[in-house]
């Protein structure tokens, strides 16, 4: 399970700015699965409460959750 992997912190995502719930040194991104270190974490979904990697992760993610006809 993701919970229990060492240093993954856990956050709570608002519209500016995301709350450390549990505190680690990153997170993951929804949709590459990769580490994103909390530094460097930018792109964020407060609707989805989901964390991406960068911004063509992020749009990814909005399609997949808006359907294919996203635009």
């Amino acid at each position: 399970m993701a919970a229990d992997i060492q240093g993954l912190a856990v956050l709570h995502y608002g519209p500016s700015h995301y709350d450390v719930v549990r505190p680690g040194h990153f997170v993951l991104c929804a949709v590459s699965g990769e580490r994103i270190a909390l530094d460097d974490l930018t792109y964020w979904s407060a609707e989805f409460q989901e964390a991406y990697r960068g911004p063509h992760e992020a749009i990814r993610a909005l399609a997949r959750h808006r359907g294919p006809d996203f635009r």
